[in-house]
This record gives structure tokens, sequence and C-alpha cells, in this order.
């Protein structure tokens, strides 16, 4: 067993992560950004290492920063949890390559040719894993698109190869489409994942989202853990998990569990990883999908996932732990037979959002109440404590409510209850949105699809619930905090001192070779990333067109001298894995562009200036 695991991540699977070393008797070490140096996964863990600013591409991305903080820490393993390096199968491959740390996850060779959407699609066709009709080889020109519609019609998808969870997919409803599309699927591959290449398939109008977690060692066991349903998203993005789903008759979770034992298999893939399938739905069905309903395989995450509590509150196995130990080369200590499901479970990913206003990621703010539910099969992931400044610079997941129950309807009247006792104030949540969802009709009754959110689901409703139920922001002018901890960092490791004033004068520390992570009077430091617009000096008194949320700069649709309309797009904004175009309110000429592809920007930030 590894005596120390650094985990190259944030916030609450990052606590998740170190509670499972805890309990393993492993020592833990966190890194962080400068914007996460209060954050709760520092405060968890053993010891701490600063790698970088604000930016995630200067701090959590940076490959060789991540290395050398767990070299320092003399860390012999790392873990990645989800998201940011977690499927970055270079990383993966520079751990390896790093003498005495070991990779906590998949092969950098698994995870590179599952990673990219056609050789998985290859893989899992060799392994007699159905498949949703499409390319295997990556598509370049518009007339492949269009042929490609001529076979099999319309609506077509157009994939990122390295995409996932909506982003770098479009969808292509009619002909007309084609060419804006494709540029657009490209644009978004190469701006995140370094990789234009798209694949198509037939898209599948509303079908249901079934996942299935699986586990395997390096002594050739492969086992899954059943299905989870992740049918209700928002614009691909999922909002509740539960398990199993309400949709499936026994004979055909068993089949999607066998065909996704298959394709890992065939893989040779190991540690854990979930394999997502579209099942397509049945209109007017009466009772369960029965095993002639068909499904098709639509990708393979190779790390832990978001909703893997589900999974582990249905089955009692700690899967995080089983990473750890697969990893250490020990072999699993159970056999597929000795899986059983056991009762219900929802996951409601707390967001902090305004679902009221379509989803608009909150800006920032100050737990001033922070009262988590509790009681029997009530479970919390966080890293939270009341008093918490809200960090907007990365996603707005603050934390995770997963509930059990013995079957789903007491599932659904526990959840309830546990999200009327969860009182948050001072940042605005979707718990309301939540609330409402386990009242609707067509969630209760199990018989939502991938669509209804977005296209069914009436808007008033959720403004009613989020008047009805929903807590505002707190403002900076309504915090006095004194807190009593002096944070320093000598040599990039962090150090607690036991005393810190943010509002008043606090003398600054020195220490050789670091600085001081705390305030030292005056007001606190900006969180923005190196390189916004806010560094970028304004000329002129023309109309501004200013960034409406924080994101990165997809692209610039205009140079200095164009000139525009109301109306037309001056710059695409990515934010919450969405593509959002930022329109002129007036026309005129463009006289200063402030901004560049690839740019962090914060909400308020000058993008364009017209005259």
């Amino acid at each position: 067993m590894f005596r120390k695991v650094l985990v190259a991540n944030r916030g609450e699977i990052a606590v998740r992560v170190m509670r499972a070393c805890e309990e393993l008797n492993v020592g833990t070490v966190a890194v962080y950004s400068d914007a996460d140096k209060h954050g709760g996964h520092v405060r968890y863990a053993d010891e701490a290492y600063n790698v970088g600013p604000a930016r995630a591409a200067d701090s959590y991305l940076d490959h060789e920063a991540v290395i050398e903080a767990a070299q320092k820490a003399d860390a012999d393993a790392i873990h990645p949890g989800y998201g940011f390096l977690a499927e970055n199968a270079e990383f993966a491959a520079k751990v390896e390559e790093t003498e005495g740390i070991t990779w906590i996850g998949p092969s950098s060779s698994a995870m590179e040719s599952l990673g990219e959407k056609t050789k998985a699609r290859t893989i899992m066709h060799e392994a007699d894993v159905p498949i949703v009709p499409g390319t295997t080889d990556p598509v370049t020109d518009p007339d492949e698109v269009r042929a490609f519609g001529d076979e099999h019609g319309y609506p077509i998808a157009i994939k990122a190869e390295g995409g996932g969870g909506g982003r770098g997919m479009k969808v292509v409803e009619d002909e007309s489409e084609v060419d804006d599309q494709l540029e657009s699927a490209q644009r978004e591959g190469e701006a995140y994942f370094g990789n234009d290449s798209v694949y198509l398939e037939r898209y599948l109008e509303k079908p249901r989202h079934i996942e299935v977690q699986i586990i395997a060692d390096e002594h050739g066991n492969v086992r899954h853990l059943g299905e989870r349903d992740c049918s209700l998203q928002r614009r691909h993005q999922k909002v509740i998990e539960e398990g199993p789903s309400p949709a499936l008759s026994d004979e055909l979770r068993e089949q999607i569990g066998e065909a996704a034992r298959r394709g890992v298999a065939a893989a040779d893939y190991t540690n854990a990883g979930t394999v997502e399938f579209l099942v397509e739905e049945e209109p007017g069905r009466e009772g369960v999908l029965g095993p002639d309903a068909n499904f098709y395989f639509l990708e393979v995450n190779t790390r832990i996932q978001v909703e893997h509590c589900v999974t582990e509150e249905i089955t009692g196995l700690d899967i995080v732990k089983r990473q750890i130990r697969v990893a250490a080369g020990e072999e699993l200590d159970f056999e597929q037979n000795d899986v059983e499901i056991d009762g219900h479970a929802m996951e409601f990913r707390i967001n902090a959002e305004n679902a009221a206003k379509d989803f608009q990621p909150a800006t920032g703010g100050t737990l001033t109440t922070y009262n988590p539910p509790g009681g029997i099969g009530v479970r919390l992931d966080d890293a939270l404590s009341q008093g918490d400044e809200l960090v907007t610079d990365y996603d707005s997941m603050i934390a995770k409510l997963i509930v059990w129950g013995e079957d789903r309807e007491e599932c659904i009247e526990r959840s309830l209850r546990a999200l009327r006792e969860y009182e948050i104030e001072g940042i605005t949540t979707i718990v309301p949105f939540h609330r409402l969802m386990l009242t609707d009709e067509m969630f209760v009754e199990g018989r939502h699809t991938t669509k209804y959110l977005d296209n069914e689901l009436e808007q008033s409703r959720i403004e009613q619930a989020q008047e009805q139920w929903g807590s505002e922001e707190s403002t900076a002018a309504d915090e006095e905090v004194v807190e009593r901890e002096f944070t320093v960092e000598v040599n990039g490791k962090r150090f607690e001192v036991n005393l810190e004033d943010r509002g008043g004068a606090v003398p600054q520390a020195a220490s050789n070779g670091g600085s001081s992570t705390a305030g030292a009077g005056g007001p606190p430091q900006s969180a923005s990333s190196e390189g916004s617009s806010g560094d970028v000096e304004i000329q002129g008194d023309g109309e501004r067109v200013d960034a409406e949320m924080q994101g990165t700069i997809l692209s610039v649709e205009v140079a200095e001298g164009d000139e525009v309309a109301a109306g037309d797009v001056v710059v695409v904004l990515e934010a919450m894995k969405m593509e959002n175009d930022i329109v002129a309110s007036t026309g005129g000429t463009v006289s200063q562009v402030a901004v560049e592809e690839g740019q962090s920007v914060d909400m308020g930030d000058t993008l364009v200036v017209l005259e």
C-alpha cells in the first residue's frame, strides 16, 4: 500500500479521495491555486502545496507543477479525481514515467485508446457492443457530413474526439447547419482538448442516458457494479443521477452490464471507469423497457465520476478505496455474483447557479449560513464550512447530496425531507430546482428523457420554485469577518500559524523562499486569471461590449476597423461547458479588441469597444 497520495484536484472530490486514504492509513497531500488557498480540501489534507495562480491552465492543469509538488511532498502516488487532468493520457504517461510515483487510474495507453471516441467505437464494435450508427474515422469536410445525412437522415451529432459531457458536441438539424456546426465542434475540440478531430453519429432524439460502473484489476478481473440513470440533464450536463434505473427491466440491465464488461475487457482496461449508453425510449410504453429495447454505446469515462456515490450507496462498496488498492497491485476482493443492489439512491448536484435565470452561475458570495441535512440514508459530499467565500474560477458545483431509500418511493420522500433541511444562505443554489423535480410527474414516474429539461419542462415552474424556496447572494458590504488563522507558504508548501485578520492590519509574513497567502490589510486581491482583459487599458469612450459571465474566449469574430450591426456576434465565450455568443447591442466600428482566443475573462471585463 502507498505511504502518501497527492490528490490532483480540489473541492469535494479531493476531500472524498482523502477520506478514503485516511481509512487506508495513507497520508494525503493537497494542491491548490491562489484562488483556493482557503479551500476545504486544503484544510483537510495532511499537507498542501501551491501550484500556481487562479487560472486552471497555470495551476491544476500544469503537469510539471503537480508532479513537482508530489516529489516535494515525497508522495508515492497521484489520484486525479475527476475533471482537470483525470482523463489526460499525456499527464498519466508522465506520472507513469516518474520514478517512485504511481498513477491511480487506468494506464495512459488505455486512456488514449478509449479517450478518442472513434478508437473506442472500433474497440466496442469488435467486442460485440452495440454502437450508434456513425463514422469510425475523423470527418473534416462538410460534404462528408451531408453524405452521412443523406444516408442516415437528420439530425446528426458532430462530436469532438476528446469531448465529453456535451462539450465539443453539436447537433445538425438539417443540411443548412452543416458548415457552421462542423466548424463550431472543431473549434471547441481544439480549444479544450487540443484536438480538432470530430466524428459523426446518428442523433437519438429522446434517449435515456444509462451508465455502468466498472472496476478492473491487473489480474484480469472485471466487475460491473450495476447501472445509474443520468437522463435528467440540461444541455447534456447531468443534474440528478439515480440508481438503479426506474426504466429498465432486469433482463435489459443485465444485457447492458455484460456489454460494458465485454468492452472494458477488450480494451485491456484497469481501475475504475464508466461505460455510458443511450437507450431508446419507447413512447407510450407501459411498464419498464424490456430486453428487446435498443441500446447503444456512447463513451467510456476513464476515471471516477461525480455520481459514483450513487453506486456506493446501493452496493455498499467503496469505489475510491478499491481504485487505490487496484493501483497498488491488489486483486479485487469480490466476484461478480457478490454484487447485490440494495434499495435506491439519488444524487443531487448542489450547484451555485440560479435555475430561474437559465442556470446562470453565481458570481460570488459568502456562505453566511451553511447547515447540511442529516439523518438515516443521507450523505453529503462537500468541502465547505460556514463563512467560506465562493470560488468562481472553476466549476459551479459546491456539494453533492446523496440519499438512499429502501425503494425509489422512499428515496424521493427522504430526498424531499433532506432538501428542505438543507440551509444555504449567501449563495444562490439549485436546491429549489431539485425540490421541484421531486414533485414533477414525469420525473416521479421515471418517464423523463435527456431532452425533458431543455424541451418540455415549463420555465415558469422553475421560476416559481426559485421564488418560493430560493436564497439570495450575499454582498461584500454585508460581510465583516475576522479570521484567526495565518497562512504562509515556504518553498510552495502551506503552513498554518493560528492568526489571521482579513479586514485588519496583519503583518506581512516573511520567510525564506516563501510568501504570505493571507491578506495584509486593504481590499482582497482579485482572483481573476493572469492575462484577463482587466489588465488591458481600454481606449476611448465608445460603446463597450462586456463579458456577461466568467469564462474562456473560444473565438474572436471581429477585428479592429470592422463594421458591426446590432445583434452581430463579436466574441464566442465558453462558460459552464457551453458556447455563448456575445453580441453587440448597437452598431458601430470596432475600435479595440481587448481579448484573444484562449484567454480567461471575468464577468464585466471589456471584450470589444465600438465607436
